[in-house]
C-alpha cells in the first residue's frame, strides 16, 4: 500500500516537468532555474549543452531561446519513481519552432529525470534530453500578430455555466 507522503511526493514530482515547461514557454528563467538543485545539471547532448546549477542553467536557457523566432514545447507524463529522498523519472516532449535563421525544428523527445529532496521541495538534480523523432522540415505557419481571439458558440460549457438545477 502507498502511503500519504509517497502520494504527496509524487505528485510534487510529477509538477516539475509542467513547470518547467510552462517557465520555458513564457520565457520565465528565475522560475526554470529555480526548479533545479544548486548542483542540478541540464544536458541537452544534440545541442552539445550542458549547464550545471540554477545560475548556469538560467543564462544557458536565455541564450538558447534567444535564437528562436517562436518555439512551442508541451510535455507529457512518463514515470515516476520515488526511493526515499531521491527518485528518477522520464517526461515525453513534443516541440517544435523556427530559429531566428529561418530554420525549422520540430521533435518527439524524453527527459530523462533525477530529482532530490531539498528543504525547498522536491528539484532536478539531472534533465538529459534524448531526441527520438527530428523533423527539419520549414514551418509554414507563423505565431498570430495580436494574439487569437476566441469566440465560444453559444452552447458550450463555457457558455453553459453550471447554476442551481430545478426545485426537486
Amino acid at each position: 500500500m502507498t502511503d500519504i507522503r509517497t502520494l504527496a511526493d509524487r505528485i510534487e514530482i510529477q509538477a516539475l516537468p509542467g513547470e518547467f515547461t510552462d517557465a520555458a514557454m513564457l520565457r520565465d528563467y528565475d522560475r526554470l532555474a529555480a526548479l533545479f538543485a544548486e548542483d542540478g545539471v541540464l544536458r541537452i547532448p544534440a545541442a552539445d549543452v550542458e549547464f550545471t546549477g540554477p545560475k548556469e542553467i538560467r543564462e544557458g536557457i536565455e541564450r538558447l531561446r534567444a535564437v528562436w523566432e517562436y518555439f512551442v514545447q508541451t510535455v507529457h507524463p512518463g514515470v515516476t519513481r520515488v526511493d526515499g529522498d531521491s527518485a528518477y523519472g522520464r517526461a515525453y516532449i513534443v516541440e517544435f519552432g523556427r530559429m531566428r535563421d529561418g530554420s525549422s525544428h520540430g521533435n518527439h523527445a524524453l527527459y530523462h529525470d533525477r530529482y532530490r529532496r531539498t528543504p525547498n521541495g522536491w528539484r532536478f538534480t539531472e534533465r538529459s534530453y534524448e531526441i527520438r523523432y527530428l523533423d527539419t522540415s520549414a514551418l509554414t505557419g507563423a505565431p498570430p500578430e495580436s494574439g487569437p481571439v476566441i469566440t465560444l458558440p453559444a452552447g458550450t460549457a463555457e457558455a453553459r455555466r453550471p447554476g442551481p438545477g430545478p426545485a426537486s
